[in-house]
């Protein structure tokens, strides 16, 4: 089995978007970057690395962004997704470098053996620590708690900074059992980290089979049997109401799911968003306020925004 790799020329300044694009738009296998910033920056460390800039083949300007696909994947429309997704960009007015879009194919077991050594444990807060399955770890603190991840299964590792702050949103929300729905759960991630963190009670959602299958694979890694999965959009057709709505997505996609927080949220429920360029902040306040809800909290991470939310009082 192949895999398809989509490279991008582009700027850091995007990076972060396209990732967030790749894995939870368009269900990519796996991500990663090359910047030029990270080889000059090695040359000024004090010990005994050495970088000659010149020796290294096919050193990107500035970025070089790497999406993989199944060898069955439509080459032709990915590459246009991702050029509409760079023309969006652009009009942010972001940086998005020469946006020169090219295609090639991988051996799959390549990929597999080369990615690993990439991926480590995140040491999160002093509540949680995210590990891959391979990894042997010992937190400091007997109480942290593991999340044990196959990055293999992809659409969320745990790197990301939008993952990081909606974790963030949920430990500071999650002050007594609660019940949850991770809404867009991709790797089931937030899912896990809300059983993890005392949730009686978790729903994860998601448009993909894919996402639905690394979900329930990944909560059986963690001995979780509080998780449920529903393969939908957003919370269209979701029963109930829950005291925490958590959703990692992108703010074009969030300002969809606004409206369908009200029905769905308990008295005195929370809401944490994240996935939101900070320059689509304004949109996504004003469509909170247009349905009923206010900003309790404000994150940032880069450019990455991370909101708690609540109803307005009445």
């Amino acid at each position: 089995m192949k895999l398809l790799i989509i490279k991008i020329d582009t700027s850091h300044e995007v990076e972060d978007a396209l990732s967030v694009f790749a894995l939870d738009n368009l269900n990519a296998l796996g991500i990663e970057s090359r910047k030029r910033s990270d080889f000059e920056q090695a040359s000024w460390l004090h010990d005994s690395t050495v970088v000659e800039m010149d020796d290294i083949k096919d050193l990107p300007k500035d970025t070089y962004f790497y999406a993989y696909f199944d060898e069955e994947a439509d080459k032709d429309a990915l590459v246009k997704k991702f050029q509409d997704k760079l023309k969006e960009l652009k009009s942010y007015g972001l940086d998005v470098g020469d946006a020169k879009i090219t295609t090639s194919y991988i051996k799959d077991q390549d990929w597999n053996t080369a990615w690993q050594k990439y991926y480590h444990v995140i040491d999160f807060s002093r509540h949680l620590a995210i590990v891959p399955e391979w990894e042997d770890y010992n937190p400091a603190f007997k109480d942290q708690q593991l999340i044990k991840l196959d990055p293999g299964l992809a659409f969320g590792t745990g790197n990301h900074k939008t993952t990081q702050l909606a974790m963030m949103g949920l430990e500071r929300a999650m002050v007594k059992p609660m019940n949850v729905v991770d809404v867009g759960t991709g790797s089931g991630i937030l899912a896990i980290a809300a059983s993890k963190l005392g949730a009686t009670d978790v729903l994860a959602t998601d448009i993909s089979d894919e996402s639905m299958t690394a979900a329930k694979q990944n909560a059986a890694l963690n001995d979780i049997n509080n998780i449920h999965t529903q393969k939908t959009s957003l919370l269209a057709d979701v029963k109930g109401k829950f005291d925490i709505i958590v959703a990692n997505i992108l703010a074009e996609i969030l300002l969809d799911l606004i409206p369908q927080m009200d029905s769905h949220l308990n008295d005195d429920g929370q809401v944490i968003f994240s996935g939101i360029d900070y320059l689509q902040l304004p949109k996504i306040e004003k469509a909170l306020d247009e349905n009923g809800f206010k900003v309790d909290l404000t994150m940032r991470q880069g450019r990455w925004i991370g909101l708690a939310i609540t109803r307005k009082e009445k």
